[in-house]
């Protein structure tokens, strides 16, 4: 336990750069879809599912090691996750070929997975009392600002040099990370051992189910624009890497903000309002990308609303899931996060086969259905809650 409260920034921000580490590798290959295609001699499409089988990985990954190393010491956990996280981007950075790189993306994937939620238990366990949410929002800052700064400096990096080079800073990351762990993590109490069944048991509960349906949909939605922007803004970018990176920049600080302003909007007026709201705006804006993305101003005001809109769901998303399942907080959120990731895998591999019938500039129409979709199902759970 710490000793000292002023040596507690410190050793969360260790965490912090794990989960930075984490959510710059989940995304950093959308900014460079186009020059990996080439290299690899692939579609672009084909190039969009190394961020779907990363997702699909962790998604199915995370209740499993969990479940797993939940009698190892916190510490142990990290550091093996951090050399597997490492090790699969080193080889994704090597990989001569489209099948080797789609396989390091799992062993990368595997990795990340048992990182995240150890390290938000880790931080749990570090602070004291009176500080333990301000510890486990410095972790989970980590992954919202990957968005924000990860993925546009790896963009841009592989704009200058190679997409390869993105996967060495993301590999060296990893290393930072497992330096910090090794040298300045003290051991940290381990968390109640959990069996998988007791993992997946609220999936049994039908508004449970339904709001993790709603997070399904609705970052489907969100991410088939996610990973695919490069394609969706090639007019506004005419293929330049600066230029992406301006935009994914600017739809990350967005999405930092809103993130961070979202809690006090779900206490004052609700989390069906907020994520309402932040629905309506990400289908009015996904409606409207054919037109405003024609121009880089359009672009860049449309990527800002973008940003606003899609983070604005994963606070009052938890605090509904949350408020269905009282007495088992930390699983119903570990579940929430899984269907993050399965939604990421869902919207590579629906955006791919939709690349193959129209053009990417239409691709945000059919994330708007997706988006109204969750919102149904939303308040289809919110219905059952009553």
């Amino acid at each position: 336990m710490v000793t000292t409260t002023h040596r507690l920034p410190a050793r969360i921000g260790v965490l912090t750069i794990a989960t930075f580490a984490v959510g710059t590798d989940a995304f950093v290959v959308n900014g460079v879809l186009p020059e990996l295609a080439r290299s690899l001699d692939v579609s672009v499409g084909e190039a969009g599912q190394l961020v779907s089988v990363f997702a699909i990985a962790y998604a199915v990954l995370s209740p499993v090691l969990a479940a797993a190393t939940g009698n190892w010491p916190r510490r142990t956990v990290l550091l093996a996750a951090l050399g597997v996280f490492v090790l699969g981007n080193a080889v994704t950075a090597l990989a001569p070929d489209y099948g080797l790189a789609l396989a390091s993306r799992v062993i990368a994937a595997a990795g990340a997975a048992a990182i995240t939620p150890t390290a938000s238990t880790a931080a749990a366990a570090l602070a004291p009392p009176e500080r333990r949410g301000r510890a486990m929002s410095l972790v989970t800052l980590g992954l919202v600002s990957s968005t924000a700064l990860g993925v546009p400096i790896g963009t841009l990096l592989g704009s200058v040099a190679s997409w390869r080079q993105t996967m060495w800073l993301v590999a060296a990351l990893g290393l930072v990370a497992a330096a910090g762990v090794a040298l300045w993590l003290p051991p940290v109490p381990n968390p109640p051992v959990t069996t998988l069944r007791a993992r997946l048991a609220p999936l049994r509960d039908r508004t449970v189910l339904l709001i993790l349906t709603a997070t399904v949909a609705m970052f489907v939605g969100i991410y088939l624009v996610t990973i695919y922007l490069s394609v969706i803004g090639e007019q506004a970018t005419a293929g330049d890497g600066v230029r992406l990176t301006v935009l994914l920049f600017a739809a990350g600080v967005a999405g930092t903000v809103s993130n961070v302003v979202t809690g006090g909007w779900t206490d004052r007026v609700g989390p069906m309002r907020v994520i309402t709201a932040a629905m309506a705006l990400g289908a009015l804006d996904f409606a409207l990308m054919p037109w405003t993305t024609a121009t880089f101003a359009g672009a860049l005001i449309a990527v800002v609303a973008y940003g606003l809109a899609s983070w604005s769901v994963m606070v009052p998303q938890q605090h509904q899931l949350i408020a269905a399942a009282p007495t088992t907080p930390s699983l119903v959120v570990s579940l929430n996060a899984s269907a993050i990731y399965l939604a990421v895998s869902l919207a590579g591999v629906l955006g791919a086969a939709a690349l193959e019938v129209m053009r990417g500039a239409f691709l945000p129409w059919l994330a708007a259905l997706f988006l109204l979709a969750g919102l149904a199902a939303a308040w289809a759970a919110e219905k059952f809650k009553r």
